[in-house]
């Protein structure tokens, strides 16, 4: 009986220690709005296809947007705060400046303030977005969105700078970059994947095409048929006016063509290259080659755990109540 009690004790405090850690830092959940804002994933989802629809090219925008937001402290919509007098934010930083699909985060939030106010986070709405801006062409979602996220009140550009992968940067480097994210070298050649669609300015990999070495030549790993496309393309090296599809013929459609083109030399950045430099890394890329299904079901796994780098939640930062400002 005595040692009955005693355990009954243990289990009490337990339960109410874990209910306090929870409360402050609690995880992320499915269905975390359920009661709060039941129709908070519904009018995100809408919206965005609404958006999505009338131009299907900010799928890629609004994917892009989740991706650079949870690489600078986490998933935690710094990326959307602006820039004051005395401070230049994430947005304004070098890698950044080609980022969109901020006026559909806006119109979210304006959306679900409308419906639910102070509730739905603007870091949880820019995961919703990317995840329903994918489906929207699918017709299906291929991941769930766990919820639940909170908002950051910092924004620096020097950390976008730091913390962001560059196109050029090789195997090595891009490893070191997603490991620091708890991201292993599966989700490194997973994520990627969602190069398959979107555009890319000239200048960005322009001296692939026109002066590799510094001498008018071109990156000897870039397919030469592709070259000359290219340069059909890109009126020069630091051409920032033209934008290219990431995947010829394929810059709206959603799908594991990226992996071919890997395979075929036409990879457009020196990061795309650089997955099939390292032996794992390019059985992965044959792995979401093979089968469209099984790239499906992995990118969204590597989403979701993507997803969850870095979040605050329970009582850490803040609900805004617009997006691109923190709360007065």
């Amino acid at each position: 009986m005595k040692y009955s009690k005693v355990m009954n004790f243990f289990i009490v405090v337990i339960v109410v220690v874990l209910g306090i850690v929870g409360d402050c830092y609690g995880q992320l959940q499915d269905g975390y709005y359920n009661n709060s804002c039941p129709q908070a994933e519904a009018i995100s989802r809408n919206v965005t296809w609404q958006y999505v629809g009338a131009n299907p090219a900010m799928a890629a925008k609004l994917l892009r947007l989740h991706f650079h937001d949870c690489f600078v402290r986490g998933c935690e919509a710094s990326v959307l705060l602006n820039s004051t007098a005395n401070n230049t934010a994430e947005k304004d930083s070098f890698p950044n400046l080609s980022l969109g699909g901020f006026y559909i985060i806006d119109a979210i939030k304006a959306a679900l303030e409308k419906a639910c106010p102070g509730i739905v986070s603007c870091a949880d709405i820019v995961a919703l977005a990317a995840r329903d801006a994918v489906a929207h062409q699918l017709g299906y979602s291929l991941w769930e969105v766990q919820t639940g996220r909170r908002d950051g009140t910092v924004s620096l550009e020097s950390e976008a700078l730091a913390d962001l992968p560059s196109p050029a940067s090789n195997f090595a480097t891009l490893k070191k970059s997603f490991a620091s994210k708890n991201l292993g070298v599966k989700d490194l050649v997973v994520l990627s994947g969602g190069h398959g669609i979107g555009v890319a300015q000239c200048f960005i990999f322009g001296n692939r095409v026109y002066n590799f070495t510094g001498k008018g030549d071109s990156d000897p790993s870039l397919n030469a048929t592709y070259v000359a496309y290219l340069k059909t393309k890109c009126k020069g090296e630091f051409d920032s006016a033209t934008t290219v599809p990431m995947v010829p013929g394929s810059g709206l459609t959603f799908n594991n063509t990226y992996y071919t083109i890997l395979k075929e030399n036409e990879g457009l950045f020196t990061s795309d290259v650089a997955l099939t430099t390292d032996i794992y890394a390019n059985s992965v890329v044959d792995d979401m080659r093979a089968n469209i299904s099984n790239f499906f079901k992995e990118f969204g796994n590597s989403m979701r755990k993507m997803g969850a780098v870095g979040v605050l939640t329970g009582n850490q930062g803040v609900i805004r109540k617009q997006c691109d400002v923190n709360n007065s």
